[in-house]
This record gives C-alpha cells, structure tokens and sequence, in this order.
C-alpha cells in the first residue's frame, strides 16, 4: 500500500522565545493583584505574588541560556539539560512552599505568582503558534 506524499511540507511557525511582551503582561497583571491585595488588606500577599512573578521570569531567562549552551555545544547532552531544569524547578518549588507554609495566607501569593507568570509564559508561545497553524490550513 503507498501513500501518496502532501503537495507541500508543514512548515511550523516560529515560537516566539523573546520575553519582553510576556514580561508587560505579568507586570500588568502583577500591578492588578497588588491594587487588589492592599485593598482587601493583604499587602504580604502581593509581595509574595510578585517574587513568584518574578522567579518564573528569571527561570525563563536560565532555561534560555542553558538551552543555548547544550545547543552550541559540540556533543549537545540532553540529560544535563533535564537535570539543570529538574533541580532549578525543584529549587523554586521549595522556596514558593516555604513561603506559603511559613507566611500563611499571604505566602500563598509566591504559589499564585509562579502559577499565573507560568500561564502567561505559555500563552505567549502557544496562541501565536496556533495562529500560524491555523493560516496553513
């Protein structure tokens, strides 16, 4: 049985990798959460939100670079990469839970932080992406 080959390859649209628009947005959102936090008498819970903000964004920042260290590398490792990200994440896990355990219920704030960076983060990469898709359709 054969199968005939599409008139055109798939081409996938590029994902935007910058973070510039994705960090107006959290700044945005951040700058909402706080207004509302000092409002309902939660000054700790915006501070908290805004250090969960700001570490998704610096952990973006160390994925970008480690990923361009392993890509120019000449033997790329992939194991060394998942283990940098592995013991990153597990590292500001720790410090979020801490947070919420300790500083009960404003630390929540560092949970809800990197939660909500994260989905901005993602979002930023995956509507574009799906647009592209879209138009080859």
């Amino acid at each position: 049985m054969t199968t005939s080959a599409p008139d055109s390859a798939s081409v996938y649209p590029v994902a935007p990798t910058g973070i510039r628009r994705p960090a107006i947005i959290a700044g945005v959102v951040t700058v909402v959460v706080a207004a509302l936090a000092i409002v309902l008498g939660h000054a700790w819970f915006a501070a908290f939100f805004l250090a969960g903000v700001v570490l998704v964004f610096i952990n973006t920042k160390l994925v970008i670079r480690a990923v361009e260290n392993v890509a120019a590398a000449e033997d790329p490792r992939k194991k060394l990469l998942a283990l940098n990200s592995a013991f990153r994440l597990g590292v500001i896990t720790v410090l979020a839970l801490v947070a919420a355990i300790l500083v009960r219920p404003d630390g929540l704030g560092a949970m809800f932080g990197l939660a909500v960076g994260q989905v901005i983060l993602v979002l930023n990469t995956v509507i574009p992406v799906m647009k592209g898709l879209r138009k080859q359709i």
